[in-house]
């Protein structure tokens, strides 16, 4: 369970201002049609984070505890620095909105496009190698993920000047930090962490 409730905070954290919620913002206004893009983004988000996770518990199989906690102490510390760093749409991910798939086709290609190299997708990555708990850490990122992205789709711009990203992002940053300092220090190593 506390890998689940973990994964959703975090994820949900970091994904305010990020390219993922401002393609959502873009792709509201632009087709107007939350459904579609909802689902799209669940499915989009499932696939990419479902593949992060295995990544993550295929590395936990394969590489020793003490390197282990290394790698995701000094990962979630870099996650801290990069959750700073505001995003924007890339040309290339607002570019693969055009394509001719529909609304739900669209939103599907561009998210798991956007997500590819992402800060969630390395966070889903560094969570699953961390809990060791493939199946909660995908299901908490994927809700993180709906948790940012579904009001940016119904609520579009409206909700966009009303969230104080900076305060999110320290948040979410603070977070990632505490979870790199308690992974290089060792707490919760008798917990499962």
């Amino acid at each position: 369970m506390e890998a689940f409730l973990i994964s959703t905070g975090v994820v949900a954290l970091a994904e305010i201002g990020d390219k993922t919620q401002l393609l959502a913002f873009l792709l509201a206004a632009r087709f107007r049609k939350p459904l579609p893009i909802c689902l799209g983004i669940l499915v989009a988000t499932v696939a990419n984070h479902a593949f992060a996770g295995a990544l993550g518990s295929w590395i936990t199989a394969h590489v020793n505890p003490l390197t282990m906690r290394w790698v995701l102490g000094i990962g979630f510390l870099a996650m801290a620095i990069w959750t700073l760093i505001p995003d924007k749409i890339d040309e290339e991910v607002e570019g693969g909105a055009k394509l001719k798939l529909g609304v739900f086709g669209t939103t599907v290609v561009a998210f798991f496009m956007a997500e590819m190299g992402d800060k969630t997708q390395f966070a889903t990555i560094a969570m699953a190698a961390q809990f060791n708990a493939f199946f909660a850490v995908v299901a908490g990122t994927t809700l993180g993920m709906m948790i940012a992205n579904v009001p940016a789709v119904f609520l579009g711009d409206k909700m966009a000047g009303r969230i104080p990203v900076r305060l999110v992002h320290a948040v979410a940053a603070l977070i990632f930090a505490l979870l790199g300092v308690a992974t290089l220090i060792g707490l919760g190593q008798g917990l499962g962490l």
